[in-house]
């Protein structure tokens, strides 16, 4: 058990994103993100599989076969995709919904804050795009969130967080189309 450990590290991600989203406008959106990793189901299971170079539920996940502190999450947290799936009236089968506007920013600025507390000092821009990348099957996020994603996050790697702070300003928060052809 290591949680005066596992509270830093939420706390430090917590702060990032608050910092973040305070920068592209979101207030509300960064006062409140994560405030269930301190809920005793999530913060517990967190101080049990704390590493501290990844997050713990996926060693809970690797130790348990499932993450019991991942699924109360996600499932109270609309900045991951994966809250956004509901059975269609249509196929009445589970299909991922495109995020709306806020959630999805404040999602970009989520990861970016993981990538950075995670990765300390060998932080690159890039490094939430890998992720991205390395995660691969992203098949209950909906594909225009994905496209708009892949964008954003490549904009960061190939410009930085001022240009990229500023086209969510701008742009996305603003509701103006992008991202509209695969990249």
């Amino acid at each position: 058990m290591r949680p005066l450990a596992h509270f830093k590290t939420i706390t430090h991600h917590r702060h990032l994103v608050r910092k973040y989203c305070f920068a592209v406008g979101l207030y509300w959106r960064g006062l409140t993100h994560d405030l269930s990793k301190y809920s005793p189901t999530e913060f517990w299971r967190g101080a049990k599989y704390y590493q501290g170079s990844f997050s713990p539920t996926q060693q809970e996940r690797r130790e348990q076969g499932y993450s019991l502190a991942w699924m109360h999450h996600k499932g109270r947290n609309r900045h991951h995709f994966e809250y956004w799936t509901d059975v269609s009236p249509v196929t009445r089968q589970y299909e991922p919904l495109e995020m709306p506007t806020e959630f999805f920013v404040e999602m970009c600025m989520d990861r970016i804050a993981a990538s950075r507390t995670y990765l300390g000092d060998r932080y690159q821009s890039g490094a939430p795009l890998e992720y991205l990348l390395k995660a691969g099957d992203n098949r209950w996020m909906h594909p225009a969130t994905a496209r708009k994603l892949r964008f954003v996050l490549t904009m960061l790697r190939d410009k930085g967080e001022e240009e990229t702070f500023r086209f969510i300003r701008e742009v996305v928060l603003a509701g103006k189309p992008f991202a509209e052809e695969e990249i």
